[in-house]
């Protein structure tokens, strides 16, 4: 009978899944579209689907916002939407005339003049509001009333390291998960707070990086070569990945024009935020198809600590430059002379543009896309997430 009753029990635990929110700076609206239709898919009386939740960037803003929410799921959606959908860029950064001429003056006075000491510009974007927004938005001490109440195992939150160059994942989370080090790659338990997610979304040379303890830090996105890798190590069992790049790739065109610097931004913001997460997939993929075609009984004779892990990826189903090109107008006239001054306005150009915009109509309509894509994959997600 008691043998009966522990494999019982064993069939209705819940298995430990995790969320992962990449970076992507405004793009990151997606994924509230797709939290949205995930709460709506969801039974309410089943609470928070995810026990562990890793973000980086911009996905650690909203990450931060659902776990000091780990008990009442619904509205911790509802609060992050509210959050997005009222967006304006001078809520993020400083796009007043004095602001943006001051910023401007300052770069090009230490060009000309190989650097003017303590005044040198340590980013192109003052984003002082931001710090204020978070303070009022992310009450980060309700995290660890989450995990003491069983909602949640773990948040993490991902940060570059100039000085070591390390990628250091942050997490605060259940006493029973261990440290780990791996090359480049440092699990640092703490609590997380703000700062954290200051230097987790410091865009390079975008925003100024932010002082932990006695390291700078920037964007987290920066030399994460394992998106995956915090997940699984803070336990999850299956893995929920939200993107923010569009599923099919652009089409290679004739292009006689020399890229803008804009164009280049963009190109490398998309290899910072985007290429690591697709490559971790993929290699992800190839583990498990390999692991599933050498017989159980192997595996345990070789001593083989690998395991499947089932992984659902969902990513926007429309192009999200062409979606910021619609929508650049919504920018404050500074930014756009600004952005204009650096070919960002131009047909090809629009990468950049596409994380800067936060201003609502554009936020609104990716929530919308991630909404309807997830809704159309609903039977998927609620199966997933069973």
């Amino acid at each position: 009978m008691a043998s009966n009753k522990s494999e019982a029990i064993l069939k209705q635990r819940k298995p430990c899944v995790g969320l992962i929110l990449s970076g992507g700076g405004a793009r990151a609206a997606y994924q509230v579209g797709v939290l949205q239709a995930i709460q709506e898919i969801i039974p309410e009386e089943r609470g928070n689907p995810f026990s562990v939740i890793c973000g980086t960037s911009a996905g650690a803003i909203n990450g931060a916002v659902i776990a000091t929410h780990g008990h009442r799921f619904e509205l911790g959606v509802r609060r992050l939407a509210r959050m997005w959908r009222n967006f304006r860029v001078h809520q993020v950064f400083r796009v007043d005339v004095s602001g943006i001429t001051a910023s401007g003056a300052r770069w090009v006075a230490a060009m000309l003049f190989g650097g003017i000491g303590r005044y040198n510009p340590q980013a192109l974007l003052d984003r002082t509001p931001l710090i204020q927004l978070l303070k009022r938005y992310v009450p980060c001490d309700k995290i660890q009333q989450s995990i003491d109440s069983g909602a949640l195992r773990a948040f993490s939150v991902t940060a570059s390291g100039y000085s070591s160059g390390q990628s250091i994942t942050f997490y605060q989370g259940d006493a029973s998960i261990k440290p780990w080090f791996r090359a480049r790659r440092v699990g640092c338990p703490t609590n997380i707070s703000v700062d954290h997610l200051l230097a987790s979304s410091a865009i390079p040379f975008v925003f100024s990086a932010t002082k932990i303890n006695r390291e700078y830090f920037g964007d987290g996105s920066m030399r994460q070569v394992a998106p995956i890798s915090p997940a699984l190590h803070l336990g999850a069992e299956k893995i929920f990945i939200i993107g923010v790049r569009d599923e099919a790739p652009p089409e290679r065109t004739k292009d006689d024009e020399y890229p803008s610097m804009a164009q280049v931004a963009g190109h490398v913001l998309d290899s910072i935020f985007l290429d690591s997460l697709e490559a971790d997939i993929e290699r992800l993929q190839r583990i498990n198809k390999t692991i599933s075609a050498i017989p159980e009984h192997q595996l345990k004779d070789g001593n083989v600590t690998l395991r499947q892990v089932d992984v659902f990826i969902i990513e926007p189903s429309e192009d999200i430059e062409k979606i910021a090109e619609q929508h650049v107008h919504e920018l404050p006239l500074t930014l756009r002379m600004l952005l204009r001054g650096v070919g960002a306005l131009k047909r090809n150009s629009s990468s950049l543009v596409s994380y800067l915009l936060f201003e609502r109509g554009y936020c609104k309509k990716l929530i919308a896309l991630g909404y309807a894509d997830t809704m159309a994959r609903k039977k998927e997600v609620s199966e997933f997430l069973k």
